[in-house]
């Protein structure tokens, strides 16, 4: 969990020593005033709205024990066994199958189930979606991840720079979405970059394994992971700027088969984790 917090630090304080470099060398003493202000504004972003952000781009509402009992059920038991406190239950009216969790800390911290994840899985296949999200709590990934959503989310919203330069008419809406479009493929490298920094693969392949171990179950999870790839083909997430950078935080990739999606990819393939967690299986059968 330390490592995980350095890594978070030294990602924001990288990043705002280049900015401030790069207001040197644009503006000399003007450029380093202008970077330390969006330094400040960024940063300040990060702590106030961080752990919220992605709540907020898939339209999570806090659910109550009376809403989802059973959810509520596993999610304590589950918890209970791995010795961490209860996260606090969101859930988002979306259809495309998936979950998530954020917060800077576990007392802190929220989990987040689609409603197209609840309609989806078998309570077996559930807990070991919410085991699997529970690790990433206990072992701090949250917060590198939340970090590089909110920055990758900052260097995105340069798109919205299409609205203050003129492009022919000033209401030529398709100039204008040509142009938003030219400047996401400038920044949107430097985004995915960030995203890939801070996250790497290795750490989903190691949530699954712990996953497996707190439930005692590494084919549920198998299960869960195999119907949520296949329910995403037909129901992925809108890949716009909120969810893009955000994507990261869910347990598998919400953007199948969309352009923009791809470059945000950073979860490992699917069928390589279903088939470590099958090898687990039969390596647990055999002993």
């Amino acid at each position: 969990m330390r490592h995980n917090a350095f890594r978070a630090a030294a990602l924001v304080v990288g990043l705002s020593i280049l900015l401030i470099i790069l207001g040197w060398v644009c503006g000399g003493i003007t450029g380093v005033k202008l970077g330390l202000v969006v330094v400040t504004a960024v940063n300040g972003l990060i702590y106030l709205f961080g752990d919220t952000m992605t709540l907020r781009a898939m339209h999570a509402r806090p659910v109550s024990e009376i809403e989802q009992p059973e959810l509520y059920r596993i999610v304590r038991e589950l918890a209970t066994d791995a010795r961490q406190p209860m996260p606090r239950l969101y859930l988002s009216p979306t259809r495309a199958p998936n979950a998530f969790t954020t917060g800077w800390s576990r007392r802190r911290a929220a989990l987040c189930c689609t409603t197209g994840l609840l309609s989806l899985l078998d309570e077996r296949e559930l807990r070991g979606v919410i085991a699997h999200e529970l690790t990433h709590l206990r072992r701090g990934d949250t917060v590198v991840g939340t970090v590089a959503a909110m920055l990758a989310l900052s260097i995105t919203s340069l798109t919205a720079l299409s609205l203050l330069l003129p492009l022919a008419d000033s209401e030529d809406e398709d100039g204008q979405g040509l142009l938003e479009g030219l400047l996401f493929l400038a920044v949107g490298p430097v985004a995915a970059a960030v995203v890939r920094a801070a996250v790497g693969r290795v750490r989903e392949f190691e949530a699954d394994e712990a996953a497996a171990r707190l439930t005692g179950d590494p084919t549920g999870l198998a299960n869960a992971l195999h119907r949520i790839e296949v329910t995403a083909r037909t129901h992925p997430l809108p890949a716009h700027r909120g969810l893009l950078t955000s994507g990261h935080l869910m347990i598998a990739h919400p953007f199948a088969g969309q352009r923009a999606g791809r470059l945000f990819a950073v979860h490992p393939p699917t069928p390589e984790r279903i088939h470590r967690l099958q090898a687990l299986a039969r390596r647990w059968n055999h002993d």
